[in-house]
């Protein structure tokens, strides 16, 4: 496994980069972003899906919601 680069090591480096690169690499970075995202929702997903199933949560309307956050 490659070893870390701190931050700011990151960042001078991308400073030496062609704004053509700069603007690739933020692409790269954007899409890897929204991957990461997805998976992280997919897993909240399913634990979701698991606590409902054994009974720790069970589907409610807003107003029960807004009445149990506020009493």
């Amino acid at each position: 496994m490659a070893k870390a680069l701190p931050f700011g090591e990151v960042v001078e480096t991308i400073d030496t980069f062609s704004l053509e690169d700069q603007e690739t690499l933020k692409e790269i970075l954007q899409h890897r972003i929204i991957e990461r995202r997805r998976g992280e929702l997919i897993q909240d997903i399913q634990q979701a899906q698991q606590e409902f199933q054994v009974g720790h949560c069970y589907p409610t309307t807003p107003e029960e919601l807004m009445q149990e956050i506020v009493s």
